[in-house]
């Protein structure tokens, strides 16, 4: 359904001028914690920021307590106990909870799962939530396309009111009104500054060129970055839906039984889909899983990486025929046989996906594991989870929203979770763990793959250099010499509290701990 420029009623104007200082004070901070600062405890001091002051300029929810501010876990894992007055506490807490990945390391997928829940804060303020679930994509669509004119749009509204309609004369008349104030306030400071040395002293401590610095592109493009998206959050509203059409009743397209999705050609689609699946999954079956004989010069790991992310585009195309083919009113609804065909190959997707993860795990055995195949091994599971849904949602006679909103709960609940683990950390332990140097069986270790990950891997090059046998002489002083690099990067670090993060903490303290290979 298509959104038009019509947008849903502003909600009123009450404390505006308590908006607009929430607006100052958050850019103000904003300034002061992230710009030129590397990510770290910054930005989520600042999403809490952000959430306090959208509290706060919401209509019906009151202010959060200080037990909200110093206890917000535990406000939220108390939720079912709290009454409607504490709503604000609720969101807080809630805000809390979303915003925690920051502190373990500033990422991508934190951001935007933090950057979710504040517009969820803000909608749950503005009673703009929908009334299900399900609804919730849509809603958050509808509050992502306004954001980049809200600012601009209330201001426009602003000056072309009568009370406020812009003029050069209402302009000349209120700096006019200014000219004598700062004047005095000039002449007074200057009396002051030859009264008082602590005062001169003050006035020649000034710079110039620190001011000019403060003014520059850069800096006013990121107040009015951060400026845009605060105010859309401290004053929601949402793009209007397209009116329906008539008697209130969605445009559909109804194939007939011979067109291209009607029944003759869903049901040949499907016979000849499930007998190509069926001869993957079966090649599957026993060259992966039963572990047969491959042909010559062609081993495991080979077989394996020719079709591990080919499979998964092969899974994505199917869900989305699948889909086709299950809509409301369609053939699947009226033929029993369309219904059996498709659970089948439903069926047979989820064990291709689990045959990719297979194919995937035998890479890594062999060519070690790296982020990119991590990252191809998250998908794949989610994949294989929105197959699983898509049976649900035929079996259980769900809508499109569910299977989106379910999705999307998921991929969330990945996102959040891979927010706190340090993957660098993980694959290069795994990858030491499983070197030849070390178990014998293994690939080499790369450790020139393991010193791009960054500073993480110290811990692993601690362990390999402790379990490396002595005669290695060469790769010892490789890692050694890496090891010493990365430190060196590491310590070199802005020291800023600003900047402080949980994992930057644990790596501090290892250095620091017996277990730390002296350098």
């Amino acid at each position: 359904m298509d959104a038009t420029e019509t947008l849903t009623p502003p909600i009123p104007l009450r404390r505006g001028s308590g908006r607009i200082a929430a607006l100052l004070g958050l850019v103000a901070l904003a300034d002061f914690l992230i710009f030129g600062q590397q990510p770290g405890i910054n930005l989520f001091l600042f999403a809490l920021a952000v959430c306090a002051g959208i509290l706060l300029s919401a209509g019906k929810i009151r202010a959060p307590s200080m037990a909200a501010l110093l206890f917000g876990f535990s406000v939220l894992a108390s939720a079912p106990l709290l009454e409607a007055p504490s709503m604000a506490a609720l969101l807080f807490g809630f805000s809390v909870l979303a915003s925690a990945p920051l502190l373990e390391a500033p990422s991508l997928a934190g951001i935007s799962l933090c950057f979710s829940a504040l517009i969820a804060v803000a909608l749950v303020g503005a009673r703009l939530m929908p009334r299900s679930l399900t609804g919730l994509p849509l809603v958050f669509l509808r509050f992502a396309l306004v954001i980049p004119l809200r600012l601009a749009d209330d201001i426009r509204k602003y000056l072309k009111a009568p009370a406020k309609r812009f003029s050069f004369t209402v302009v000349r008349q209120g700096v006019g009104l200014w000219i004598m104030p700062l004047v005095l306030a000039a002449v007074f400071v200057f009396l002051f500054a030859a009264a008082n040395p602590l005062i001169e002293i003050a006035l020649r401590s000034i710079d110039i060129a620190v001011l000019l610095q403060v003014l520059d592109l850069w800096r006013i493009g990121f107040w009015m970055m951060i400026a845009i998206v605060v105010w859309a959050l401290l004053r929601p509203r949402l793009k209007r839906r397209a009116a329906r059409s008539q008697a209130g009743r969605p445009f559909m397209i109804v194939p007939t039984r011979d067109a291209p999705l009607g029944h003759a050609s869903l049901l040949r689609s499907l016979i000849l889909f499930n007998a190509l699946f069926a001869v993957q999954t079966l090649l599957d079956l026993v060259y992966l899983w039963g572990g047969a004989d491959l042909p010559d010069h062609m081993s495991h790991a080979e077989y394996a990486h020719r079709g591990a992310y080919p499979l998964i585009a092969t899974a994505l195309l199917a869900a989305g025929f699948v889909l086709l083919a299950m809509r409301r009113g369609g053939p699947g609804d009226h033929s029993s046989l369309i219904r059996g065909l498709v659970h089948a190959w439903i069926g047979q997707n989820i064990l291709l996906c689990l045959s990719s993860m297979l194919r995937l795990g035998l890479y890594v055995e062999v060519y070690s594991l790296t982020e990119l195949r991590v990252a191809a091994g998250l998908w794949m599971g989610l994949v294989a989870i929105g197959l699983v849904l898509i049976l649900l949602r035929i079996l259980l006679s769900r809508s499109n929203e569910w299977l989106i909103a379910a999705n999307l709960a998921a991929l969330i609940a990945v996102l959040y979770i891979s927010a706190f683990i340090d993957f660098p950390a993980v694959i290069a332990r795994f990858n030491v763990v499983h070197s030849q140097e070390i178990s014998q069986e293994g690939p080499p270790l790369d450790l020139d793959y393991l010193s791009s990950l960054g500073p993480s891997v110290i811990p692993a090059l601690d362990l390999y250099l402790q379990m490396l046998p002595g005669y290695l002489v060469d790769k010892r002083n490789q890692a050694l010499a890496f090891r010493y690099y990365l430190v060196r990067d590491f310590e070199r670090r802005p020291r800023d509290w600003r900047n402080w993060t949980f994992r930057a903490a644990r790596l501090e303290t290892h250095l620091l701990s017996p277990a730390a290979i002296a350098r």
